[in-house]
């Protein structure tokens, strides 16, 4: 078991890690997804004291591995890990990449290692590949050889660190096979991946990071099914959000409508879809919003999905109580009622924004 305590990384200029507090169980296996720059990568490092934490505690077996004087060769021993770069020795053939690090930290000999290194590449179905080199070898095999080496040291726990990102897509699934079979085998594993599918068959536990930490855990299902938090689900749901504020009759719509054309270029939405999305947005606001409030406030959100292929408009608006759907033009609501899937209105008069509405846009091809 390992438990995490207040776990804090620094650089000098960012601090990817700002707090994390977790258990880990044994016979975990735990998917660690998020954005980019989130801090994924150092948790592990961490973890595996490649990167030194600024504060905090690493506990494993009882243990802190992170306290002074601690050997560092020691929880390198117990705690494995595989790179996205594979850190093979290319002088060094197969098996000599297997032997060498049996040899120098468990201290087995020749024989011993060769027969451990023979084993665990008949493991991952390389054992007609053991005298050659590594630049002999495609990328999805360099990373199988890395995986039966961290293996060849016997640890408790394996760390995999984007193993597939850096692999040809064709190669991708040859790795994960490797990665689904170990899995099985009761060890402990930590796995930082953006290949979500894969994720979600693999783990127990999800972890999704960001804001310095872990933002969201929970199932396979209750993550990528059901997330509880905002970050989580625009990142689950391949969101991309724009956003803006009204708050007088004389807001710039020429900047509004730049930087939403910037937004729905960004993210590769069609024309047909962009011009659905701006009318929806220039009917609600101009047409019947604004002949209806002398002092509007009203707060848009967009929001793009590539992974459903729709996209969903948020108007929240202060005021009385007033459905879109109730204004007296009629053009403007026809104009919306065929460009739009779905109105959803609701009003609460005990929030300081009373009125929200919801309208779904989904590409006409659907």
């Amino acid at each position: 078991m390992i438990e995490i305590v207040n776990l804090k990384k620094e650089f000098p200029s960012v601090v990817p890690i700002k707090e994390v507090n977790t258990v880990i169980n044994d016979g975990d296996v735990i998917a660690v997804i998020g954005p980019s720059g989130t801090g994924k990568s150092t948790f592990l490092r961490c973890i595996n004291l490649l990167e030194k934490p600024t504060s905090g505690k690493i506990i494993l077996d009882g243990q802190d591995i992170t306290e002074k004087g601690f050997d560092v060769k020691e929880a390198r021993r117990k705690i494995g890990m595989v790179f996205q770069s594979f850190n093979l020795f290319s002088h060094l053939t197969v098996i000599e990449n297997l032997m060498i690090p049996q040899m120098d930290l468990m201290d087995r000999n020749k024989q011993e290692a060769y027969e451990k290194g023979i084993e665990l590449l008949k493991q991952v179905g390389l054992k007609e590949k053991a005298f050659s080199y590594p630049d002999e070898l495609s990328g999805g095999q360099k990373q199988r050889v890395a995986i039966a080496r961290t293996l060849c040291m016997d640890p408790e726990v394996i760390l995999l660190d984007e193993p597939t990102s850096a692999l040809d897509p064709t190669m991708v699934s040859e790795v994960q096979s490797v990665i689904k079979s170990l899995s099985k085998s009761g060890k402990t594993m930590i796995i930082v991946t953006h290949e979500m599918n894969f994720a979600r068959s693999i783990s127990n536990r999800v972890f999704y990071m960001d804001e310095g930490g872990i933002y969201e855990e929970g199932t396979p299902e209750e993550i990528f099914d059901a997330p509880q938090k905002e970050l989580t689900r625009r990142f689950i749901k391949g969101l991309r959000v724009f956003e803006t504020e009204i708050d007088s009759r004389d807001y710039d719509f020429i900047e509004m409508d730049t930087n939403l054309e910037m937004y729905l270029i960004k993210n590769d939405v069609l024309s047909i879809e962009k011009n659905r999305i701006r009318l929806a947005i220039e009917e609600t606001l101009q047409q019947i919003l604004f002949p209806k409030y002398e002092n509007p406030y009203i707060h848009i959100k967009t929001e793009y999905s590539a992974v459903e292929n729709q996209c969903v408009v948020y108007i929240d608006y202060k005021g009385e109580q007033f459905d879109i759907r109730e204004t007296d033009n009629n053009i403007s609501l026809a104009i919306l009622e065929n460009i739009v899937t779905e109105i959803v209105y609701s009003f609460n008069p005990s929030e300081e924004v009373q009125n929200h509405v919801e309208m779904h846009i989904v590409h006409p091809g659907k």
